[in-house]
C-alpha cells in the first residue's frame, strides 16, 4: 500500500511501516512530530562519516547516532526499530543499489552503526499552519529532489554534490516560509536558493533526479531547501563495500517533537 490517511501519532507510522500496510511518502504523516533521513554504515566507516556530516550542517544535520549493532536510538523513540519503521530502505554495495526492500532485517550485521539526519518534512506542518499551501502533500506525491551544483565538503572518502528538495510559493509566502524554516536547523533551516534554479546546476525544473515533479506556476517560484537524500550521494561516492539508506521521500518518523529540532 503506497497510500493512506494522514496518520496523527509517530508509533502509528512505524507500526504501519514495520507490518507492510504503508510504504508511501511520509511527508504530511504525524504533523508536529521530527522526521528523519537515515544511513547505515560498517563501524570502520562511521568516524569519516560523522565528520562529514558535521563538515556538512546544511544537508546532514544529525538528529542521532546509534551505538554499533543496535537498531535503536532510545531518544528518538521508546518504541523506534530502525530495521523495520521505514516504509522502504536502499542497500548499496560498492556505491551501487543492489535491493530496495521494506525491511532490512537479512542485511543487519553487528558492525553497523545508524544515522538519523534530520528531514525538511519535519517543517511543513508548520508551514501549513502559516497558511502556506505543501504541493506534494496535496497531490500525495514524493517531493521533488534534484543533485545541484553545490559541492559538499569532503569529509574521509565522503563528498559529492548536496541534493536540494522543491516547494513552490508565490512570493511573498516564499518569504514567509524562509522566516519559518530558517528556526529549524535540524530540519535543514532556510533555503539553499530560491529562484533560478539553473544558477545551482538544475537544467529542467520538470524532471527531478528524486521524488516526483511539482508544477511551479508562473507567479510562483521554486523554493530550494538542502535534503537529506545528499547522503545517499556521498555513499555513491564513497562506494563502501556495505551500506543501507532510506529510499528517497520515506523516513523515519521519530517521537521528538519539532519544536525541540529547533534552533
Amino acid at each position: 500500500m503506497t497510500t493512506m490517511d494522514r496518520m496523527r501519532e509517530p508509533l502509528a507510522v512505524r507500526k504501519a511501516c514495520r507490518t507492510g500496510a504503508f510504504d508511501g511518502p511520509t511527508s504530511g504523516q504525524a504533523p508536529g512530530f521530527a522526521q528523519g533521513n537515515l544511513a547505515i554504515l560498517p563501524a570502520d566507516l562511521a568516524k569519516d562519516f560523522h565528520a562529514f556530516c558535521r563538515a556538512n550542517p546544511k544537508p546532514c544535520p544529525i538528529l542521532g547516532v546509534s551505538e554499533p549493532g543496535n537498531p535503536h536510538i532510545p531518544g528518538l523513540g521508546a518504541d523506534l526499530d530502525l530495521r523495520s519503521d521505514l516504509p522502504r530502505y536502499r542497500v548499496w554495495k560498492k556505491g551501487k543499489m543492489i535491493d530496495e526492500p521494506a525491511d532490512i532485517a537479512k542485511y543487519w550485521r553487528d558492525d553497523l552503526v545508524s544515522f538519523v539526519i534530520g528531514c525538511s518534512f519535519s517543517f511543513e506542518e508548520l508551514l501549513m499552519q502559516a497558511g502556506l499551501s505543501i504541493r506534494h502533500i496535496e497531490a500525495r506525491t514524493t517531493v521533488p529532489m534534484y543533485r545541484t551544483s553545490i559541492a559538499t565538503t569532503p569529509a574521509g572518502p565522503f563528498g559529492g554534490p548536496m541534493v536540494v528538495s522543491m516547494r513552490p510559493f508565490k512570493t511573498s509566502d516564499a518569504i514567509r516560509a524562509i522566516e519559518i524554516t530558517s528556526r529549524y536547523p535540524q530540519a535543514h533551516g532556510a533555503p539553499v536558493h530560491f529562484g533560478r534554479p539553473d544558477l545551482i546546476g538544475i537544467r529542467e525544473i520538470g524532471a527531478p533526479d528524486f521524488g516526483e515533479p511539482s508544477s511551479v506556476a508562473d507567479d510562483e517560484v521554486p523554493v530550494f531547501w538542502a535534503c537529506g537524500v545528499t547522503l545517499q550521494q556521498a555513499v555513491e561516492t564513497a562506494r563502501p563495500d556495505f551500506a543501507i539508506t532510506h529510499a528517497p521521500g520515506r523516513m523515519i518518523v521519530t517521537d521528538l517533537p519539532i519544536a525541540l529540532a529547533g534552533a
